[in-house]
């Protein structure tokens, strides 16, 4: 029993490793689009991930053909918008000049493609203000404020090269932080360990 039980810790370990390795850059850029940081110097996004793939491994033997990523946004989507009060000082990042709430409803709607219909299923909130809080921010980052807001790919451009080169650095550092803390701790406490109490989107969002 206790060797089959390690068999499948090392199995979901790797199977973890695999879509880590594979996604950790684009959620990274995500959540720090969400913090309203700078690329490459995001530690507030790097912590928000951290915490989403961590709830993420310890639900993968029950996602059960759920895709891993769509889980983890999710995630980290609902981890920002509980605790968006913490990310309304501007950061200097791409998308700093907008509230966090306008922020979350950019990246989900305009960086993840999500749909209007699911994006308030999964925060909470009624299509409506989804879209007014969408138009609202669409309205000031045309305005010109929220600083450099370029949200999806900028093909071409050296700056975003650059910035690309520095998050996926950063998202090489967030593999090893997540894969080691995984191994080593997680898969000791069985799969329903967690942290769910008072998940609900705050005001903000």
């Amino acid at each position: 029993m206790g060797e089959r039980r390690a068999r499948e810790d090392r199995r979901r370990a790797r199977e973890f490793e695999v879509f880590v390795a594979g996604a950790a850059g684009r959620l990274l850029h995500a959540a720090t689009l969400l913090t309203g940081e700078p690329s490459g110097s995001a530690p507030a996004a790097q912590e928000l991930l951290v915490a989403a793939l961590s709830r993420t491994y310890a639900d993968w033997d029950r996602l059960r053909g759920e895709d891993p990523y769509e889980h983890t946004r999710q995630e980290i989507a609902l981890r920002f918008a509980h605790t968006a009060r913490r990310y309304r000082r501007p950061r200097g990042g791409m998308l700093a000049g907008l509230p966090p709430r306008e922020r979350l409803m950019l990246v989900l709607r305009l960086y993840e493609g999500v749909a209007e219909e699911q994006v308030a299923a999964s925060l909470g909130l009624p299509v409506e203000r989804v879209r007014t809080l969408c138009t609202r921010a669409m309205a000031q980052v045309l305005s010109g404020g929220a600083g450099s807001v370029t949200v999806g790919d900028a093909d071409g451009d050296p700056d975003a090269d650059r910035s690309q080169v520095a998050e996926a650095d950063a998202a090489g550092g967030v593999v090893s932080l997540v894969v080691s803390r995984m191994t080593a701790g997680l898969r000791h406490r069985g799969a329903g360990a967690g942290d769910r109490a008072g998940r609900g989107p705050e005001e903000a969002a």
